[in-house]
């Protein structure tokens, strides 16, 4: 009996390597537009996000790029680019931003969290020095800040060009793009 997986639904394979076979695996996976690959302390990740995924890390970044835009904020999406410590840690962002001009490590990387996944993924994170980290579960934010001892959770963001943003009123508009998303980008500029 063959199993279909519905496309609304993450699938992730872990496994245990170095970091040549990892290499071999990105390698091996260039021509595999959607697949993600992250790499921290031997255990390689292979996350083919589903539709439900790629529908909130889209609408995600569409409603911050409203909030930078109707704020005159310069900034740089660097979406999911790789992002990387040789030999160390290899992580890809569901959307991640450069306040300013493009610089590594970027600003701010974000997580969808769906079916699997969680703030583990911190210390990857905290291996690359990205100093602001946001995971989208279940319909709310939750906030990291890189601090000398590792990432702190925070009620908004540090960021000073983010420090105003409503992030209750975020979260509304990000649920309500599942009925419209002119509707939520109309909802969440009037919110600005």
């Amino acid at each position: 009996m063959t199993q279909v997986l519905s496309k609304a639904t993450d699938q992730r394979i872990i496994l245990q390597g170095t970091w040549e076979k990892f290499k071999l695996i990105q390698q091996a996976s260039e021509d595999s537009p959607g697949v993600r690959l992250s790499y921290y302390e031997g255990t390689i990740e292979i996350l083919m996000p589903g539709l439900d995924h790629e529908f909130f890390k889209s609408v995600i970044g569409m409603l911050l790029e409203v909030f930078f835009l109707a704020k005159d904020i310069e900034f740089a999406p660097t979406g999911s680019v790789t992002q990387e410590r040789e030999n160390v840690v290899s992580a890809q962002a569901d959307e991640s931003y450069c306040i300013g001009q493009p610089k590594n490590p970027p600003d701010l990387s974000i997580e969808v969290i769906f079916t699997s996944g969680s703030t583990a993924k911190l210390q990857r994170y905290q291996a690359l020095g990205v100093p602001e980290v946001w995971f989208w579960e279940d319909g709310l934010f939750s906030l990291y800040r890189l601090r000398a001892d590792g990432y702190e959770r925070i009620d908004r963001s540090e960021i000073s060009e983010l420090a105003s943003l409503d992030l209750a009123h975020l979260s509304r508009c990000v649920l309500l793009a599942e009925t419209s998303r002119l509707e939520a980008a109309r909802e969440f500029r009037k919110g600005i």
